[in-house]
């Protein structure tokens, strides 16, 4: 019985012989590795096992390396492969060859080859190259839906005064050339807007883009770029964006974007500015309605905007804002709420003022108080005088008038 377990047990520790590598196999790398751009921003890497190669059997497979533009590297049973990636700086690669057999896999040496950058002067490249495409209706019974590509870039740093540059896009096998520029003030070329292109509506994948230019006096140098189609989709803006108050309530609807997708595929924004407050309220939702709360004395601009729910595809960019619409109204108070609020006023100055103004009157007096007038001695003695003078010749009524004009009393009784 032991030597049969002894006899198990070294069965399972020793790979059985199919699973070994051959140590008479020797991996020689593939020949003829060549590099061909087959498009805009795309290469063809080709190679052939050697004829050399034994056993003529094996089932051979290849590892690829990029190292320009980007590190990159996968394995595959081909003897080529198609690579997209921008090729104004060059491409360079490596391929060798590999044998996947039992636990120690064979591979043998590098074989590497070079695309060198294209010729062009340093810094007359576009910059900050940016793109977008937008959907609209109206592309045909199989194609109802069209969609345009808009372009963007600034000239280099060192381009010269005469400088001129043109774009040119590849969606899958299709290549087109922009036919409308936007230009700058000195007549250069600054965008490019192709208003029926050949991306899909509902695409995927990679946009090629790529822009070269034209000098008497430099060699302007080209520049490429990728862009994820799914990441450069504008939504369009949603429609008919209707609203009505009623009491403290705000309800708003619209219709779904025009677009390819149905309406589940989208996410929203609702913008609520309250112009009396300006306060403003911003709330995602996922359904073509909202409803919120409000100050029924106040008016409100309503604007929307739309994207595509990451749930359809890879998220793009947000539409633009609807316009603004406007409801509600900065009511005026009615006119007995304004004379209530005008005689709370007033009565409420009046209390504060009467306190006031009486401290100042008794301070005023208190500081300056009135100067007592001297008796006037003078103006007696000649009253007297003139009554003793006029008694002698005057009649008694004429003298009594007399004294009353000058201001004196007249005793009852007195004797003239």
């Amino acid at each position: 019985m032991v030597p049969v377990l002894l006899i198990l047990w070294g069965a399972t520790v020793i790979p059985p012989a199919d699973l070994l590598p051959d140590p008479k196999v020797s991996l020689l790398p593939p020949v003829n590795f060549t590099i061909r751009v087959t498009g805009l921003a795309q290469v063809l890497l080709s190679w052939e096992p050697d004829p050399d190669q034994e056993p003529r059997n094996a089932h051979l497979e290849y590892h690829v390396k990029i190292h320009a533009p980007q590190d990159d590297d996968f394995e595959t049973g081909s003897t080529e492969s198609t690579c997209m990636a921008p090729l104004h700086k060059g491409f360079s690669a490596s391929v060798r060859t590999i044998l996947q057999e039992g636990h120690a896999p064979l591979a043998s040496s590098w074989v590497s080859a070079e695309l060198q950058a294209p010729p062009g002067s340093p810094g007359t490249s576009v910059s900050n190259l940016t793109c977008a495409t937008s959907t609209t209706a109206g592309g045909g019974h199989l194609r109802p839906h069209r969609v345009s590509l808009h372009c963007t870039w600034l000239s280099g740093e060192e381009t010269p005064p005469d400088t001129q540059y043109f774009l040119y896009y590849r969606y899958g096998s299709w290549t087109e050339e922009c036919q409308e520029y936007s230009k700058d003030p000195t007549g250069r070329n600054t965008a490019c807007w192709v208003p029926r292109s050949s991306i899909s509506s509902k695409g995927h994948g990679w946009l090629a883009v790529h822009v070269n230019g034209t000098s008497r006096t430099a060699a302007i140098r080209p520049f490429d770029q990728l862009f994820g189609v799914q990441a450069i989709a504008r939504a369009n803006p949603p429609t008919n964006v209707t609203a009505q108050i009623q009491g403290t309530r705000l309800s708003i609807q619209w219709d779904k974007p025009i677009s390819a997708f149905p309406q589940h595929c989208f996410d929203y924004e609702v913008k609520i500015h309250n112009t009396k407050k300006n306060y403003l309220q911003v709330e995602k939702i996922t359904t073509n309605a909202f409803v919120s709360v409000i100050d029924h004395l106040s008016k409100y601009s309503i604007q929307v905007r739309a994207a595509v729910s990451p749930a359809c595809r890879t998220a793009g960019l947000w539409s633009e804002w609807t316009p603004p619409i406007y409801v509600g109204s900065e009511a005026r108070k009615p006119l007995m709420e304004w004379l209530l609020i005008l005689l709370t006023v007033t009565a409420c100055f009046a209390v504060l003022i009467c306190p006031l103004l009486c401290r100042i009157c008794h301070l005023w007096a208190r500081l300056f108080p009135p100067v007592p007038v001297p008796k006037s001695h003078i103006k007696d003695l000649l009253v007297t005088a003139h009554c003793e003078k006029a008694g002698s010749s005057a009649t008694e009524t004429e003298v009594i008038s007399f004294v009353e004009g000058l201001g004196c009393e007249v005793l009852e009784n007195s004797v003239f």
